[in-house]
């Protein structure tokens, strides 16, 4: 187990290395953001001596590898819309978006555990199909439907919740239902289909048959040895939640990184993008890292190696 988390550490190096290219080049083909930084009446002096100044003017590889040493040393650069560094601005959201994917993580998981687990049991019934045809709607409803309706429905005519913006509960409720279907939809078909395999298995029929009561063999037998598959989704899903909540937070003026990377990119601000990025895939490897731990926790069967 020591060695294999060394090695995924030691492999956190090169993913890394080949993020920050990608996003660089993606960045550099995007065009030139000194056209954003300066008026349309501005001279083209004054263009090349800001695109001097910025160290835009050289070439490809140069402005690569002066990246990458900054990068060495925690420097992302200067969000020219912001006029401070880039990486304290983009840590200075990420509390914003933890508490909306906790709060939707929440929601999610409220929904889908008892609705897998009495659909599982209720196998073919007419409550099975509800929660089946209701897990796949969940599901093909975009997130930015879904929050413009609930907003519509529930801020705008019945004045119930804040139409946008963060600051109390009241706030987190709406987005935290918007992304929370999706992922609870998905969750949902999870674990009924995982139930259902477990739930033939012989050692529930052994169970069953010493007079042990439906529920304890339900919690304490079926649904933990269903958790393998639900945490490995769960983990996919946490990292969509603090990685892919960009409409979702631009819906609700939600002012986490996803609502920041947004105006960033439409902004060609490409320090704060390449310092939202690498944040970002940072988090996403982290999480894995955990996800195969708690693989280990789960069940003590599974080697590293």
């Amino acid at each position: 187990m020591k060695k294999y988390l060394v090695r995924r550490l030691l492999q956190i190096i090169p993913v890394l290395f080949i993020i920050t290219f990608v996003v660089f080049v993606l960045v550099y083909l995007a065009g030139d953001p000194v056209a954003l930084m300066l008026p349309e009446d501005a001279s083209e002096a004054d263009r090349e001596a800001l695109r001097e100044a910025l160290g835009l003017n050289e070439s490809f590889l140069y402005q690569y590898f002066h990246f990458l040493g900054d990068l060495f040393r925690g420097d992302f650069g200067t969000s020219f819309r912001y006029n401070q560094e880039a990486l304290p601005l983009v840590l200075e959201r990420l509390p914003a978006t933890f508490e909306l994917a906790a709060a939707s993580m929440i929601v999610a998981i409220i929904i889908a555990i008892p609705l897998g687990i009495y659909s599982a049991r209720k196998r073919n019934s007419f409550v099975d199909l509800f929660i089946t045809g209701g897990s796949v709607l969940g599901k093909a409803m975009p997130n930015f439907w879904l929050g413009i309706m609930l907003i519509l429905l529930l801020a705008v005519n019945y004045q119930i919740f804040p139409v946008s913006g963060r600051g109390t509960v009241a706030h987190l409720i709406l987005p935290a239902i918007t992304l929370g279907t999706g992922i609870a939809a998905e969750m949902t078909r999870l674990i009924r289909s995982s139930m259902l395999e477990i739930l033939h298995q012989d050692y529930i029929r052994t169970a069953k048959s010493k007079g042990v009561s439906d529920t304890l063999v339900i919690f304490k037998h079926a649904f933990r040895n269903s958790l393998i598959p639900v945490v490995t989704i769960t983990a996919l899903q946490i990292t969509h939640l603090v990685s892919g909540a960009l409409i979702t937070e631009t819906v609700f003026s939600w002012p986490g990184l996803g609502q920041l990377l947004v105006q960033a990119v439409n902004g060609r601000d490409m320090a704060v993008v390449q310092a939202a990025v690498f944040v970002i895939a940072f988090l996403v490897i982290f999480i894995n890292l955990i996800t195969d731990i708690v693989y280990r926790l789960l069940d003590p069967r599974i080697k590293y190696s």
